[in-house]
């Protein structure tokens, strides 16, 4: 299936330091929402990142959902 939906999430917030992945307030994470694809989910990644870019404790991720939902894939979709 070449449009195989591989779910992604795009998040961020606040870090404890710039060097870290601990967030200071998980409650008040910036969930940017969940994307089609990869590069769907890049684009607003990178809005959000754009966005934020003057504080170096703010930080946004992708999470590859569909990995979690089908661990049995990778990200082009194939077993491994």
């Amino acid at each position: 299936m070449p449009n195989k939906q591989l779910l992604h999430l795009v998040f961020g917030g606040q870090l404890v330091s710039p060097d870290s992945t601990e967030f200071v307030d998980p409650n008040k994470l910036h969930i940017v929402g969940i994307f089609p694809n990869y590069a769907e989910a890049y684009k607003a990644w990178r809005g959000a990142a754009a966005a934020t870019i003057d504080d170096a404790h703010m930080r946004y991720f992708i999470v590859h959902m569909h990995r979690f939902l089908d661990p049995a894939t990778d990200g082009d979709g194939h077993g491994h």
